[in-house]
């Protein structure tokens, strides 16, 4: 047998064991509505459309937080049944139910309970919990217990019941902070426009000539979108086969009496009655094999009622009851149902004005909530939503909510504003730049270093108006950025709950940033995650900011840890949880710190929820951090009027390494080929065949580095070989894994640790000797141990710090130990897997 709306295909022995839904009751189903939030569409391989469960061989769309896969013309009957990742202040419960999703699993997926194959590459098959990740089949799936406890990784998950976000009139890619000009892999040229494709890729038009295509409508809003879906019927088939038909193509499984087919003519525009075209004329238009005037384009129409009953969901989640049904007729008005439902909840006693009835649209890509006015009558109501649209009558529903004093609030974390000024002078430039209103947005909190402020706004077209605005805002030459921050509430996390904090750099090694992002808001919450493009790692931290304790997940590159680790050095006062400890997931070239804390030289396509895993299960180690003061004496070049100002010092941090010399002129060279062409330094192959190009280059170089530098290590001068490279290093490893300092012991120094308050003085030959180290036939000459450093430049030489290179003015380079020590995460290791 198969299915006549959403092909489902069963053995007739195995009909009585169907439990799963068809997709046009699938909005009956939903528990508590939330939007999906749709990318842009791109290219999905071996995957199924949820609507219509065929494969998706053009261009189709995926929900970025849960599995929802749907062709660009089955989005429109896709409901809202997104997992709830936060509170809105509409249907808010602190229990989680498993979130199940059919279909899109590994072929290889086995079924919880009777432990056999429930994934296939075939057909959409098989159920997956999208918290917890349980797989189960259709007909194993309903005898798990309906609590969720969100599985192994419940620890680093950010419960959904402490997230709080108004977010109405915001799109779900602002919500989640997801970049829109996402480069998928779809072919940019496809244009894709649900209109008019209807369901053309269905039904190729018959050239049977016993057969006829007919264009049929849902509604106005159909007709004015000119958003049609083709049917074809025999030539000589009945009315009620043709209403049949049409009702089918729309995903509606009622009765076909209640419908009626009305020819498309453009009057149906202008006069909005129903044209209660009776029978006859239809019928003589479609009983006749010969006529050659059958109308090519129907509208469904829904035929007047005088009564109909009517489902009423109470918003409070009352577990065991989820809507009462009701008959209503010409004269209900909104009033008289609540006040004939509230009984029938146990609210008899209280009083009406407490209450309001509100309809809710449950599109797949936006929730639309509308009060109800009290005067209305319901059969009115529901007659125009059928007008507007068949479909969108099957996708709607009535809440009955209790009237509160609903607060908005809206955080948003401006950044990009000009650092170190008062909370006036931020909010004068606001005020200026953005024309704020004062009654309702105010400045919450102020991070003068960064330039960044998070504003309070208690209306919400206003905090859409700032957001849009913000966008094309420049202060000072710098773009602001804006985004929309959650509220963690604390106090509701449980006490064995330690969440991750993810930053991903889409950009690193490779781009497969983008993969990532897109699996981890799956494992996780999608508001634990953040894009670094985004605004930086401060939204991310002010998020966490009141979480008792959490760890930090980086995904880059040395220079995007840097990056984090600075940041979090700048806010640590204002954090609850003051050192988190955090692991790296290498993304970049060199990926040296990501070696010595055994997270490997680079990341290449491992499943990330094992990742997860051992992020759950890594050790706790301290790494020493270093400040590197840069006071360049010589005044910059290109002073006016040759008085020239000294350059004020520059202060930078160090995890790694620095390099003075031909180590960081090899870096800059690469760096100024990075810039001119990014487009071709997206493989990790690649990017390394430059450096070694760049590096052919500079064989010739002279000696003489010594002669350009002085060193002194704890106050001592320290006498250097003639060399052409001097590096400090912090961890074993160094550009790209190899071992500088060496492994042999040696009795002037000690075994190098990177928690040891010390750095490691090396230097270089030139770039053979780089070339012997990096392939571990020799390794560098030991020149000094310590834990304060001055070096003095006599000419400009180019620095490196953490793969960051520039050229340095002649003057001091300080070289001392920063703050406290950073806990970082180290892999620990496995055990060898069955």
């Amino acid at each position: 047998f198969i299915s006549t709306v959403c092909n489902f295909m069963s053995h007739e022995k195995c009909l009585k064991n169907v439990k799963i839904p068809c997709s046009c009751i699938a909005p009956s189903l939903v528990r508590v509505p939330v939007a999906h939030c749709f990318g842009p569409p791109g290219h999905y391989k071996r995957k199924f459309c949820t609507v219509c469960r065929k494969s998706l061989e053009s261009p189709a769309f995926r929900c970025e937080v849960c599995e929802l896969h749907v062709h660009t013309d089955c989005i429109l009957f896709a409901c809202s049944d997104c997992r709830q990742c936060h509170q809105d202040g509409h249907l808010d419960h602190d229990t989680y139910h498993h979130h199940w999703r059919e279909g899109n699993l590994s072929s290889s997926a086995r079924c919880e309970f009777c432990k056999k194959t429930c994934g296939s590459s075939e057909v959409l098959s098989g159920m997956r919990c999208e918290w917890c990740g349980i797989l189960a089949h259709a007909a194993c799936y309903v005898i798990v217990t309906p609590e969720c406890t969100f599985g192994r990784l419940r620890n680093m998950i950010l419960p959904p019941n402490c997230v709080q976000l108004f977010s109405r009139n915001f799109s779900k890619l602002h919500c989640f902070r997801i970049s829109e000009n996402m480069q998928t892999e779809s072919d940019e040229d496809d244009d894709v426009d649900g209109s008019t494709q209807g369901s053309t890729k269905d039904i190729q038009i018959s050239t049977d000539s016993s057969k006829q295509t007919l264009k049929i409508f849902d509604g106005n809003d159909a007709v004015k979108r000119n958003q049609f879906r083709l049917i074809s019927v025999p030539r000589i088939a009945k009315n009620e086969e043709v209403v049949e038909a049409a009702l089918r193509a729309y995903y509606i499984n009622d009765d076909q009496q209640e419908y009626e087919l009305q020819t498309f003519t453009q009057q149906v525009l202008l006069s909005d009655d129903v044209i209660n075209r009776n029978d006859a004329a239809e019928d003589s238009n479609l009983g006749s094999v010969f006529r050659e005037s059958v109308p090519e384009a129907w509208i469904i129409r829904a035929k007047p009622k005088d009564e109909e009953v009517i489902r009423i969901y109470p918003a409070w989640l009352k577990v065991g009851m989820a809507y009462v049904s009701l008959r209503v007729n010409k004269d209900s008005t909104v009033q008289t149902v609540i006040k004939e439902v509230l009984p029938l909840l146990g609210r008899q006693t209280e009083c009406l004005q407490n209450f309001k009835l509100v309809e809710v649209l449950m599109g797949s890509k936006q929730v639309q909530r509308m009060v109800l006015d009290n005067q209305e009558l319901i059969l009115n109501r529901l007659k125009d939503i059928r007008k507007t649209s068949i479909r969108q009558m099957n996708q709607t529903r009535f809440y009955i909510v209790e009237n509160s004093k609903s607060v908005v609030q809206v955080n948003l974390f401006v950044g990009g504003l000009p650092p170190q000024l008062s909370p006036e002078e931020y909010t004068n430039i606001l005020k200026e730049e953005l024309a704020i209103k004062t009654n309702v947005v105010s400045v919450s909190h102020v991070y003068q270093a960064q330039g960044a402020v998070v504003l309070q706004i208690s209306c919400f077209s206003e905090a859409e108006r700032i957001y849009m605005l913000v966008k094309d805002t420049v202060v000072n030459d710098k773009p602001l950025n804006a985004v929309v921050i959650p509220a963690v509430m604390a106090s509701k996390i449980p006490r064995n709950c330690c969440p991750l904090l993810v930053f991903v750099n889409p950009k690193s090694g490779g781009l497969k940033g983008r993969d990532l992002l897109y699996s981890f808001r799956k494992l996780l919450n999608p508001h634990q995650v953040f894009e670094l493009t985004n605004g930086g790692p401060l939204p991310g931290f002010h998020t966490f900011s009141k979480v008792p304790s959490f760890r930090v997940l980086v995904c880059g590159g040395d220079g995007t840890v840097g990056w984090v680790l600075g940041a979090l050095e700048e806010i640590r006062h204002k954090l609850v949880c003051s050192e988190p400890s955090v692991a790296i997931l290498p993304l970049g070239t060199g990926n040296d710190l990501g070696r010595v804390l055994r997270w490997g030289a680079g990341y290449s396509g491992e499943d990330p929820y094992s990742i997860l895993v051992s992020v759950d299960e890594a050790d706790d180690v301290l790494m020493d951090r270093w400040t590197i003061l840069l006071d360049a004496e010589e005044p910059a070049e290109g002073a006016e009027n040759g008085i020239a100002e000294p350059e004020p010092p520059k202060i930078v941090q160090m995890n790694n390494y620095c390099g003075l010399g031909i180590d960081a002129e090899l870096s800059l060279d690469f760096h100024h080929a990075r810039e001119e062409e990014p487009g071709k330094f997206n493989s990790r192959f690649h990017n390394k065949g430059v450096y070694v190009k760049v590096g052919l280059q500079k064989i010739s170089h002279t000696r003489n580095l010594h002669k350009d530098i002085k060193l002194q290590v704890d106050q001592h001068e320290v006498e250097l070989p003639s060399i052409e490279g001097l590096i400090f290093i912090n961890i074993p490893s160094w550009g790209s894994g190899a071992d500088l300092w060496g492994s042999e012991s040696d009795n002037r120094f000690e075994k190098p640790r990177i928690d040891d308050g010390l750095l490691e003085v090396v230097g270089v030959t030139g770039v053979v000797h780089m070339g012997q180290v990096q392939g571990g036939f020799r390794s560098g000459i030991r020149i000094a141990q310590g834990s304060y450093f001055r070096v003095t430049l006599l000419k400009p030489i180019p620095v490196q710090v953490d793969g960051e290179p520039w050229i340095q003015a002649p003057g001091q380079i300080i070289i001392s130990a920063a703050g406290p020590k950073v806990h970082m995460l180290k892999k620990s290791k496995q055990k060898q897997k069955k």
